[in-house]
């Protein structure tokens, strides 16, 4: 077979490898196959391009106190409780529906909710700070106040009826209204007639819709407040592109610049020319050898590991993390990708990445394979949600409901603290370096996420581990089964490459994606194909 037919053979598109992977290599992705002054004219688009680098610039990569990452940002929240003034009139409506009507009853219920809001706090897996409880009568009385200029989000104790407004103070919006938790408040009425529908049939306010207004449950709130927590923490993400940004299968630059224009993603570009010269610095520096070997010495001897590939192999794995790391320090970077992840960067690193980016992750990093910026915002706004690692893989054909779910990156602390069993062999493919076959726990219940090529919808479900076998493909394999028709999964799945995570985080997801204009097309046992 020529080069030609093996092509047509492939996908379609102009590979030129003699094989057909799921990873791109240098040969036959677009992205890599330019001149030096070419892929840094391309990589400039999406962003900065690192020069001027040397092993000694990246010290704090060698000391015994490893670069980490910081923790996700809190999210910043103000309460304001919106009340009416009541005054007593002889033969005439005085009040408005409502328990609180005088600022003595105002008083205890900022009370209340300030008890409810630190209990959320001290409670919450995710970072959030409440400002005190800003009372009202009127929310036009906020606009100018230098605690909405601070918050994030504002979440609107709708007791009395002036809380138009709110949705024109340019910050993300939560109506909460009490029935039985409390004494009952008038937006429990009119948040629907007056506000929403703003005196229509049909909603009429761009930012707050119905999702947004949650009665009586402070988990309705919670789980609001941690799915805008991720979202904080994912626009403007900056991100360390090692050989540049791409899109699987996708025409050079515009998936990076579909990014930069939904998330506002910052790539910072660094040649394999660099990384090549900078692992080879470290390579000669004995302090930064000894601290890898060291660090395998203790992830090999963690109980359920066990190594079936060259022990080289590994230590040059945590020497090429020390290097990763270093560099996202240097570029105050908390995420990671690799372009190139088969032929280009093994020769470079003398291993693969796999079991690099697998160590990444479990300390808290985002670490992506194959620089396919299709899935990756999906797999930093799941792990800002979350608190987790995430789990990039090729999906399979969906059948009998399960679908197959494999990669060679697999984190080992999928909840963030637990670390699983783990093989360290051979990345599949190539068979050679090192690559972890995690089990991951069967009867994990997950957030199963999969983006489509134009950053226009997003399909999702609630899916469950059901075996993790060990097939011969991608390492780390799951078998995940659901509970919609396969045909439904089968003609709505878009793209490529899922993302998966522990946890339902399904409802945290399309609050977000609301918010950047991406459609979240979650599936329902209940559709039919």
């Amino acid at each position: 077979m020529n080069d030609h037919e093996n092509r047509d053979q492939c996908d379609g598109r102009a590979h030129e490898g003699q094989v057909c992977h799921c990873c791109p290599d240098s040969h036959w992705h677009d992205d890599l196959s330019v001149s030096r002054r070419g892929f840094l004219t391309t990589a400039t688009v999406g962003g900065v391009v690192l020069g001027g680098l040397s092993w000694a610039t990246l010290a704090g990569a060698a000391e015994p106190e490893l670069p980490m990452p910081k923790k996700r940002e809190s999210l910043n929240v103000l309460p304001i409780l919106v009340w009416n003034q009541a005054r007593r009139a002889p033969m005439r409506s005085w009040r408005s529906w409502g328990g609180i009507e005088t600022a003595e009853q105002a008083a205890q219920e900022a009370g209340r909710i300030t008890k409810e809001l630190a209990g959320i706090a001290k409670a919450s897996d995710f970072p959030v700070e409440f400002a005190a409880v800003a009372s009202v009568n009127n929310i036009k009385q906020m606009v100018n106040a230098p605690q909405v200029q601070k918050a994030d989000v504002i979440i609107v104790y709708g007791a009395g009826g002036a809380i138009n407004g709110c949705q024109s103070f340019g910050k993300d919006v939560i109506v909460f209204q009490r029935h039985r938790s409390g004494p009952v408040y008038l937006q429990y009425e009119i948040v629907s007639p007056r506000f929403i529908r703003q005196h229509t049939d049909e909603a009429k306010l761009d930012n707050v819709t119905f999702d947004d207004i949650v009665t009586d449950s402070l988990d309705e709130l919670t789980w609001r407040l941690r799915s805008l927590c991720g979202l904080k923490n994912t626009r403007g993400t900056k991100i360390l592109c090692i050989g540049g940004a791409g899109g699987w299968a996708q025409p050079r630059g515009v998936v990076p610049d579909l990014v930069k224009k939904v998330w506002d993603f910052d790539l910072q570009t660094v040649t394999y020319e660099d990384l090549g010269r900078l692992i080879k610095e470290a390579r000669a520096d004995s302090n930064a050898v000894s601290l890898a070997k060291k660090r395998a010495d203790t992830y090999l001897g963690r109980p359920g590991t066990s190594l079936e590939t060259k022990r080289q192999f590994v230590d040059n794995c945590f020497l090429l993390d020390q290097v990763f790391r270093g560099l996202m320090k240097k570029a105050d970077c908390q995420a990671i990708t690799i372009q190139g992840c088969m032929a280009t960067i093994m020769p470079i690193a003398q291993t693969a990445a796999c079991l690099t980016l697998s160590t990444l992750n479990d300390d808290g990093y985002l670490a992506f394979c194959e620089s396919d910026f299709v899935v990756i915002p999906s797999g930093v706004l799941l792990a800002n949600i979350s608190g987790n690692p995430v789990f990039l893989n090729d999906p399979t054909y969906p059948h009998d409901g399960v679908i197959t779910l494999a990669h060679c990156t697999g984190p080992r602390k999928m909840d963030g603290k637990t670390l699983e069993d783990a093989r360290i062999v051979t990345h599949f493919e190539s068979d050679y370096g090192a690559a972890p076959k995690v089990e991951m726990s069967k009867g994990q219940v997950l957030t199963v996420l999969a983006p489509d090529f134009k950053s226009e919808r997003w399909m999702g479900l609630r899916g469950k581990i059901v075996d993790a076998p060990f097939l011969p493909i991608c390492r780390d394999q799951i078998d995940v089964a659901y509970d919609v028709p396969d045909q439904l999964v089968a003609q709505r799945m878009p793209g490529f490459h899922w993302m998966v995570g522990y946890g339902d985080y399904t409802k945290e997801i399309g609050y977000a994606l609301r918010r950047v204009g991406i459609q979240w097309d979650k599936l329902s046992a209940t559709e039919q194909a």
